[in-house]
């Protein structure tokens, strides 16, 4: 051996996002001059530096380097005790090389995130709201959910599962079933507040509100119409049985005739009639028993259909909001760099898209079609699927297992949405601005959404590849994947419509 180290301390403890300090004494104990390089080691390796990373000592000396722990407030940075190591390279005699060994410890962090999938649920006899659960702390998440009204007793809850246990950066999902204590028959649909919450010991409970729209049994245009219909009916009967038209008759009296000689007599004068005026139109049908025209039902609800592409006349948005972070990190060699408005299509905005749309790639495909579907500038159904597709620029498949959570779920969902939905709906406006919202913390905070990929998405991957000819084989291959690269959606030369209420919906904050 031609080295002596020590560690001060060697054992520490550091918050996650913060940073502490540890002294390495290391001596030449050797009989030459020789320089010394410090290679950090073990699991926390990436959370250490090393200052100065190397270090030349004279026999017989001793020099200092100071080691700084720096974790993330992340997941990553599990809670409790990590052993390390710091492996000391000699340069003269790299046989004789150590490793410093010491032990630092993680503080606990709690940090969750609830969210609604969708915040509004409708029906007549219940709902069936999603609560998605985040762990963004860095120790195991144990809580227990309920429910309750925010201001009556007016719904009763059916919540699975009610306890979640979840591991550091991962999500869970509760299904929750909404049944209101008594049924509307008739009337307007009422909206009725709610409140689910995660629940922790020590700690105060993370409440999400949504709303409950309970529908009436029999809506009030139903009840408007069938009332009209019925006084319509019983007018038509009366009027058939009590209505009775005039008859006249022009018929003249006999003249006899007076004579000396019996003559015969002429046949009476046959009497002529006019015929009976028909009677007026309205007439007619009131003696047939009609009610005459029904009036048109009336839509319970008229929805607007949303334009689209989107462009720099529309609020600004989630979508434009998340275009702008795809596009500031990179995207078909097009950055977005200028000063821009979060969320408006702006000038800046604009340019830096229509470079992606103009862009070539050659590797898969050509991008000129995103312009012919959406126009220059514009954010589409097209531009869109190419812009979440450019997640995956360096991949050539995506491989999902249906029995293991995967960060890429919520980047399929929302490309093949987008890519499959000619039209846009409540349903699907709810799945897109969840998938959407993951994408930028993705983007922006590089957090990671993991969840099982259900069936209904390998159904959408096989929707997806009916439409372009290929066989549907729910696998996101290389074929499948280049398809969604340039852009290519279902009816490539239609604009497409929204259907869905609360469109546009606003940016994150």
């Amino acid at each position: 051996m031609t080295t002596w180290t020590s560690l001060e301390p060697a054992s520490t403890t550091v918050d996650p996002g913060s940073s502490t300090t540890v002294r390495l004494r290391l001596r030449n104990t050797g009989d030459v001059v020789d320089e010394y390089r410090f290679e950090p080691v073990d699991d926390v390796a990436p959370y250490v530096s090393v200052e100065p990373p190397s270090l030349r000592l004279f026999p017989g000396t001793t020099g200092i380097v100071e080691l700084t722990f720096a974790p993330p407030r992340t997941p990553d940075a599990t809670a409790g005790p990590h052993p390390y190591g710091v492996r000391i390279l000699p340069t003269e005699h790299p046989e004789t090389t150590t490793v410093a060994e010491g032990n630092v410890t993680f503080t606990t962090f709690m940090e969750v995130r609830a969210e609604l999938v969708p915040q509004t649920v409708k029906g007549r006899f219940r709902g069936r709201p999603r609560l998605a659960v985040d762990n963004l702390g860095n120790t195991v998440l144990t809580a227990s959910i309920g429910g309750g009204d925010k201001a009556s007793d007016d719904l009763s809850y059916e919540i699975v599962p009610a306890n979640v246990q979840i591991q550091p950066g991962r999500a869970a999902f509760v299904d929750a079933t909404l049944k209101p204590r008594q049924i509307t028959w008739v009337g307007q649909k009422q909206e009725r507040p709610y409140e689910l919450s995660v629940r922790r010991s020590g700690f105060e409970p993370l409440a999400v509100n949504g709303t409950y729209v309970q529908r009436s049994l029999l809506p009030l245009w139903m009840m408007t119409t069938l009332s009209l219909l019925l006084a319509l009916t019983i007018t038509g009967l009366v009027l058939w049985f009590t209505y009775k038209a005039p008859v006249r008759t022009l018929a003249q009296p006999r003249i006899e005739q007076a004579g000396a000689t019996a003559l015969p007599e002429e046949p009476p004068e046959q009497p002529t009639q006019k015929p009976t005026q028909d009677p007026a139109p309205s007439e007619k049908a009131e003696a047939s028993g009609g009610g005459g025209e029904e009036k048109p039902e009336e839509e319970e609800e008229k929805v607007e259909r949303g334009p689209l592409p989107i462009t720099s006349e529309d609020k600004p948005n989630l979508f434009v909001q998340f275009a702008q972070v795809r596009l500031v990190v990179g995207a078909g060699g097009c950055k977005l760099t200028a000063a821009h408005t979060v969320g408006k299509l702006d000038a800046a905005t604009q340019k830096a898209l229509k470079c992606f749309q103009e862009s070539n790639h050659t590797a898969y495909g050509d991008f000129s079609q995103l312009v012919k579907a959406d126009g220059a500038g514009n954010l589409g159904r097209a531009t869109m699927t190419a812009l979440l597709a450019s997640h995956f620029v360096d991949a050539k498949t995506v491989p999902l297992n249906a029995d293991e959570a995967s960060p890429e779920v919520p980047w399929v969902r929302n490309m093949l949405l987008w890519g499959t939905q000619a039209e846009i709906d409540d349903g699907d406006l709810d799945i897109t601005i969840a998938c959407t919202r993951a994408n930028i913390d993705y983007l922006s905070k590089q957090v990671q959404r993991k969840e099982k990929p259900s069936p209904g998405l390998f159904n959408r991957i096989k929707e997806y590849q009916g439409l372009f000819g290929a066989e549907q084989t729910g696998v996101m291959d290389e074929l499948t994947l280049n398809k969604t690269k340039v852009g290519w959606i279902n009816g490539q030369d239609a604009a497409g419509t929204v259907v869905a209420k609360d469109w546009l919906p606003a940016p994150m904050e």
